[in-house]
C-alpha cells in the first residue's frame, strides 16, 4: 500500500485523488465532530464550503452546524464542538456542515474512488477502512488558511503508523515518513503537543480547552464518516 501525505488544503491537486482512498484530517475540529456525530446517530452529514450555500440548502428538519475562524456561526443550530453534537441533539438528524478548512478539504477531495474523514478519535477505525478499500492512499491534512498544522500532521503520523500495523508493509512519501516519525517521537505527549500548537492555543483562548482534551484522544471511537453521493455516513468498524 502506497500512502501520500499533503502538508494542507491548498496544496492539493484534484488529480492527485484519481483511483485512490482520500482521508480528509482536520483534528481541531472539524474531522472530530464529523466523528462524533455520526457516532451519536446523526443520519448524515452534508459538507457544505460557505455559510451562505448551507443556509440556502437546507430543508425542514436539518440542522446547520460550524464555524468560521473558531466562532460559531450566527443563525446555526450547532458550533464545531464535538461535545455539542450529543445524542438527544443529532439522532437520526441530517447535518448541513460548514468549517473554515475542514469541509474545503472534503470537497477537494472528491475525485477520489473513496472519501473517508480521519482524526486521532477514529485512528484505527479509520486505517481499518482504508485497508479495505483496496486502494492506495492520500491523507489530506487540512491545515489552517492553507498552511500546515502541526495537530493533523500528528494525526497523519498515527494514520500512518496503524496502517502499517495491519499491512505489514507501507510505502510512504518523504513528508509522510517525516510525520510517521514526528508521531512516533510524541506519542505520549499527544494532548501537550495539541495544546501548545498554533491551533490549540487559539481554541484554549476562545475557551474551548475542553475540545482539545476531546479531540487529543486516540482510537476512542469505531466510527469512520465516509462520502456516500453528497453526505457523509457512518462507516463502522468494530
Amino acid at each position: 500500500m502506497h500512502v501520500r501525505v499533503i502538508s494542507n488544503v491548498n496544496e492539493a491537486s484534484s488529480v492527485t485523488f484519481i483511483h485512490r482512498t482520500a482521508v480528509v484530517i482536520d483534528v481541531l475540529r472539524a474531522s472530530t465532530t464529523m466523528v462524533a456525530a455520526l457516532a451519536m446517530g446523526a443520519e448524515s452529514i452534508t459538507p457544505v464550503e460557505t455559510v451562505l450555500d448551507a443556509k440556502a440548502m437546507r430543508k425542514p428538519g436539518e440542522l446547520l452546524g460550524g464555524e468560521r475562524f473558531g466562532r460559531s456561526i450566527p443563525g446555526f443550530d450547532l458550533g464545531n464542538s464535538p461535545e455539542e453534537y450529543d445524542r438527544k441533539t443529532v439522532q437520526g438528524k441530517r447535518i448541513l456542515f460548514t468549517t473554515t478548512n475542514g469541509t474545503r478539504a472534503v470537497h477537494k477531495a472528491l475525485r477520489a474512488d473513496f472519501v473517508l474523514v480521519g482524526a486521532f478519535v477514529n485512528a484505527a477505525a479509520c486505517a481499518a477502512s482504508a485497508v479495505s478499500l483496496k486502494r492506495d492512499a492520500v491523507l489530506l491534512c487540512a491545515g489552517s488558511h492553507d498552511e500546515f498544522a502541526l495537530e493533523d500532521g500528528l494525526c497523519a503520523g498515527l494514520l500512518l503508523h496503524r496502517l502499517q500495523e495491519m499491512t505489514g508493509k507501507l510505502e510512504t512519501d518523504d513528508f509522510g515518513a517525516a510525520m510517521l516519525g514526528l508521531y512516533e517521537s510524541k506519542r505520549e505527549r499527544i494532548l501537550e503537543m495539541l495544546r501548545q500548537c498554533a491551533g490549540g492555543r487559539k481554541l484554549i483562548k476562545l475557551g474551548h480547552e475542553r475540545d482539545v482534551t476531546f479531540c487529543s484522544f486516540s482510537d476512542t471511537i469505531p466510527c469512520v464518516p465516509r462520502l456516500s453521493g453528497d453526505r457523509l455516513v457512518a462507516d463502522r468498524q468494530n
